[in-house]
């Protein structure tokens, strides 16, 4: 994939439906890989993916994100919204590493596992410490891998 630039992954968390999700194409970036190959990886394990991990925009919020996102990415005047986007939640976005095998998902995957293992071998509780959700787990990972910091 073209364009391996590191994206502000903060910006790429939005409010839909109530839930901090990610878009395909965002998380895509993130996975090193092309949206339609982060697609085809969450078509062919869809059993992964329950509702609250991931689902599809309805046409006036992807509309809505189109309009409210940067020149580069919003839709020309008059177009519409082609394909309906897939929005990930929390668990989501860490699954969607599960199921993809481009280098960086299987660094993130394997990362994102060790830092839970450890988290609770060192007996930390969320309760005590705040509770570090999904893509907080994500945005660690993901600028630990940029600063090449892997084990």
């Amino acid at each position: 994939m073209a364009g391996r630039e590191a994206i502000p992954i903060e910006s790429a968390i939005m409010l839909v439906r109530g839930q901090r999700v990610m878009l395909a194409s965002d998380l895509a970036r993130i996975y090193g890989v092309e949206t339609r190959a982060l697609n085809q990886a969450v078509k062919r394990n869809i059993d992964k993916f329950p509702g609250d991990f991931m689902f599809r925009l309805k046409r006036t919020e992807a509309e809505d994100i189109a309009g409210s996102r940067s020149q580069s990415v919003t839709l020309k005047r008059g177009a519409n919204v082609k394909y309906l986007p897939f929005a990930f939640t929390e668990h989501g976005a860490i699954m969607a590493a599960n199921v993809l095998s481009s280098p960086r998902a299987v660094q993130m995957s394997v990362f994102v596992v060790s830092c839970h293992v450890l988290r609770i071998s060192i007996g930390l509780r969320a309760a005590h410490v705040g509770e570090m959700s999904g893509f907080a787990y994500l945005l660690f990972t993901y600028r630990g891998l940029i600063a090449g910091v892997t084990h």
